[in-house]
């Protein structure tokens, strides 16, 4: 039997979701948004004409406005990743965003499926809200790849800067021209909020609770204690440095020692519901002796209960902290 084309329907709209949602956001802000950009957002924006301090005023707006959107029911369980994307779509705009594709997913399977109008509005709620979650958690997940790449160059780069005696904030503004994004507009800001005053050890630390990461505190610690005590700067970061390499290093390995047992976990969970999808497309009529019996729906809850379990502890056990 033929595979029903509603499917590929359904999948075809959540595709489309992410290449629109992308489109959109690299339309409205340029490539330069983009990450692991070899000219930063923050150079680009004051190459076009914008001062200084402007820059600084709108990048810090985009990062703090995520922050604030905790408050926000819907929006409450994305503002974390979105801070960490470093999305220069406000909350605001994000909801209409969601809103927006929601109503143009339930057009699209009003018109190309016979379904009636509460499973199309339930799908078309699930592809526009569920596509941009997808969307900003992917963003926000290979932004913090890169940084965490980016860091220990950048530490070097100060390492360096420092041996040559320059002073930390002009090491700090070398790293900012030096580097490509997304580390070097983060760096950005911290050179222009010291330019105008602020304490480089605060802003490092602003910085690294916002982006959720644990070099970043050391690196934030590291320079504070030699605000207050002194000392060799340039060894305490060539240390840090190595401490973060060597963490990389056996964070991969980790990852790479429990890779097989994430996806065996995602497999065994994954395989039962793509088996029932294949037997209700290829024979719809294949459950109907029992679908009316009293044991059909609790065994099937009791089975997807079964199935998300598997997939918690198999995370728990894979959880590995490094």
């Amino acid at each position: 039997m033929p595979i029903s084309p509603e499917l590929i329907i359904y999948g075809l709209i959540f595709v489309g979701v992410l290449v629109v949602v992308e489109g959109a956001y690299l339309t409205v802000f340029g490539k330069s948004i983009s990450l692991n950009n070899r000219v930063s957002r923050r150079l680009d924006m004051m190459n076009k004409g914008q001062g200084r301090q402007d820059v600084l005023e709108q990048l810090r707006k985009e990062m703090a406005a995520h922050a604030k959107g905790t408050q926000i029911p819907l929006y409450s369980l994305l503002s974390d990743k979105a801070q960490k994307a470093a999305i220069a779509f406000s909350p605001e705009q994000l909801m209409l965003i969601m809103a927006g594709l929601s109503v143009a997913a339930f057009t699209a399977l009003t018109m190309g499926t016979e379904s009636g109008p509460i499973a199309n509005a339930v799908i078309a709620g699930a592809a526009g809200i569920g596509g941009v979650y997808t969307w900003v958690g992917m963003k926000a997940n290979k932004r913090m790849s890169l940084i965490e790449e980016q860091l220990p160059d950048a530490i070097e780069l100060m390492v360096r800067s420092l041996k040559v005696g320059h002073p930390f904030s002009s090491a700090v503004q070398i790293v900012a021209k030096e580097l490509p994004d997304p580390l070097v507009t983060e760096f950005g800001m911290i050179a222009d909020e010291s330019a105008y005053g602020r304490d480089v050890a605060e802003a490092l630390k602003e910085m690294a609770e916002r982006l959720d990461m644990q070099d970043m505190r050391f690196l934030a610690v590291a320079v504070a204690i030699q605000q207050q005590s002194g000392g060799n700067l340039a060894e305490i970061l060539a240390g840090l440095s190595s401490v973060i390499r060597a963490r990389f290093r056996l964070f991969r390995r980790v990852k790479a020692i429990t890779a097989e047992a994430k996806w065996s976990g995602k497999f065994l969970s994954g395989f039962p519901v793509l088996a029932l999808v294949f037997i209700n497309v290829t024979d719809p009529g294949y459950y109907d002796e029992v679908r009316e019996t009293a044991l059909f729906i609790p065994g099937c809850i009791a089975v997807g209960m079964f199935l998300a379990a598997n997939l918690f502890v198999m995370r728990i056990l894979t959880n590995i902290k490094v």
